[in-house]
């Protein structure tokens, strides 16, 4: 085992997707010996295992008995509040169990009776539709941190051993990102990348790549004015406050394997422009990890599945590979 360190709290993500089977499977094909205790409703997951088919005993328990039932069978936290077991059909009714077990996990960390959160995937909209008010899982973890003291700044980043991403803006339609896009913006963003990755990766002095946001990076002001105005200024200001950034750099350039040697982490202007390339180039082995809390945040990389959930058929690679760098980043 992992001597005295805590568990890893994973949350049961959207009870209708795969988040329980991929709990369980994780379980089974565990390639790592850090233990994890799992925030969901144990009949929800028991439930999972029998359509999956998988032979996993569930142990209900606390985190501080997580470690010890580890070896026997997946440690379950019960949740109070109630979940309605229905594959592939997201349900509003369910949003108060899936926010639970959000919380749980990450008091849980901040009690110091688990070491990093892993979260299952969730449904933006089905939570909306009960009234959540945040944009997504990020912005949401980043109030729960304010718990710790004082504000935060979350930052998304896609992380893989070929590449790791950070969109500058993130949850936001396509027509409003030129609207979005601040210099103050990007260089918060890039502050909190450097100071993690120095600080959490081990990367001595990391390397910052940054896009452009129009086709060429602007094409010196002939395809918009945004790398003129907004992001070279940035990039000048990171670089006199002693951070290795470079660019803007044209996007369609910058994610064959010898441009990627030159960097540590692309900074892309929106969601899509770095997720693509990064969800291209390592879907299975992507974590989203989430910078600037005060503990540490890996997800696996992709949605909830609700076309395949329940049928034993999701891929637990991302989930272990999510969990495995929350351990890594924690020892």
């Amino acid at each position: 085992m992992t001597g005295d360190l805590a568990p890893l709290a994973m949350t049961m993500g959207d009870p209708a997707g795969i988040g329980p089977e991929l709990a369980l499977a994780a379980w089974r094909d565990r390639t790592t010996d850090a233990p994890f205790v799992v925030f969901a409703a144990p009949g929800l997951i028991a439930a999972a295992a029998r359509r999956a088919g998988l032979t996993a005993p569930i142990i209900e328990t606390d985190p501080a008995g997580a470690k010890a039932a580890f070896s026997k069978g997946l440690p379950v936290v019960p949740l109070t509040n109630r979940v309605q077991d229905a594959p592939g059909c997201p349900n509003p009714a369910n949003a108060a169990a899936t926010i639970e077990s959000i919380e749980r996990a990450v008091e849980a960390v901040r009690q110091g009776e688990a070491r990093a959160v892993v979260t299952n995937p969730i449904a933006k909209a089905t939570l909306y539709e009960a009234g959540f008010k945040y944009p997504g899982h990020t912005e949401y973890l980043g109030a729960l941190a304010e718990a710790w003291g004082g504000p935060t700044f979350p930052v998304m980043m896609i992380w893989s051993e070929t590449l790791a991403v950070v969109p500058v803006t993130i949850h936001i339609p396509l027509a409003d990102v030129a609207g979005a896009l601040t210099a103050d913006l990007i260089i918060r963003t890039a502050r909190v990348v450097d100071r993690d990755l120095s600080a959490r990766f081990r990367i001595n002095r990391p390397r910052l790549a940054v896009a452009g946001l129009n086709p060429h990076a602007g094409e010196g002001g002939a395809m918009g004015r945004e790398e003129i105005t907004i992001i070279k200024p940035a990039i000048e200001a990171l670089r006199a406050g002693g951070i290795d950034a470079v660019g803007p750099l044209p996007a369609d350039t910058m994610f064959h394997p010898k441009a990627r040697a030159r960097y540590d982490v692309a900074l892309t202007m929106y969601h899509d422009q770095g997720l693509i390339p990064a969800k291209t180039l390592a879907f299975d082995e992507g974590v989203n990890v989430t910078l600037g809390l005060p503990f540490v945040r890996t997800s696996p990389d992709h949605g909830t599945a609700f076309d395949i959930a329940g049928k034993g058929m999701a891929n637990p690679a991302s989930l272990m590979a999510a969990l495995k760098l929350a351990d890594r980043l924690t020892r």
